[in-house]
């Protein structure tokens, strides 16, 4: 019969060995960036919709353009409509940015992994990869507040156009604010895309440094 301490070292041997054999960091930070990736999905649902819902708000507003305060009580039904498409607008947003901080919060994960990495190259590697997502979250953080911005200043064109005293002074005033606050949502969002683009790079280069055996999701 094996004696006790004998058994006792061999299971003490076999933990030990399942502790070697688990995931490296490197295996660690992959999991975590597909789960984040994931995660985002909701996001990227929210682009054609979006887009979507813009071509039919401009197409509303054009239409408000074209009858002009003559034909008032129309100008007020399709301002209406108008404002609901916003509204509708804002829930996609607010549902992408929901998207969109839920894979921040799981990408701030990957921090210890980071830093358990031997290898000083693949370490710096994945610290670049870091500083980049998180410019990258730091940036749509600033194109939400922008969209939100516009979105309330569309809402306010609306309800101006449904008033009958509304003046050309104002209705004016009000386009070169929208007009502005559009300028600023595109720059941001082509900083967004910068980002987003050498994240991936950034990514799909550090797996390749790791020799991780992954499939490229070619959605990404």
């Amino acid at each position: 019969m094996m004696k006790k301490h004998t058994v006792l070292m061999l299971f003490l041997c076999i933990i030990l060995l399942s502790g070697c054999l688990g995931p490296s960091p490197e295996e660690n930070i992959y999991q975590t960036l597909e789960e984040v990736a994931s995660l985002e999905d909701t996001f990227k649902e929210q682009q054609e919709p979006l887009l979507e819902l813009e071509k039919k708000e401009s197409e509303l507003y054009n239409k408000i353009m074209d009858l002009g305060m003559t034909e008032f009580d129309q100008v007020v039904i399709l301002s209406k409509e108008a404002i609901t498409v916003v509204e509708e607008r804002e829930s996609k947003i607010k549902a992408e940015n929901d998207s969109i901080m839920s894979s921040k919060k799981k990408f701030e994960e990957i921090t210890d992994d980071i830093a358990n990495i031997k290898d000083e190259a693949l370490r710096e590697s994945a610290n670049q990869l870091k500083k980049t997502m998180e410019d990258r979250y730091k940036s749509y953080e600033t194109l939400f507040k922008s969209y939100e911005t516009s979105l309330t200043l569309d809402k306010e064109l609306y309800t101006m156009l449904q008033k009958e005293d509304l003046t050309i002074e104002e209705l004016d005033a009000q386009i070169s604010k929208i007009n502005a606050a559009y300028k600023s949502v595109m720059k941001q969002n082509e900083e967004f895309n910068k980002f987003t683009e050498q994240y991936n790079e950034q990514k799909m280069t550090f797996y390749e440094q790791a020799e991780l055996d992954v499939e490229i999701n070619e959605k990404e």
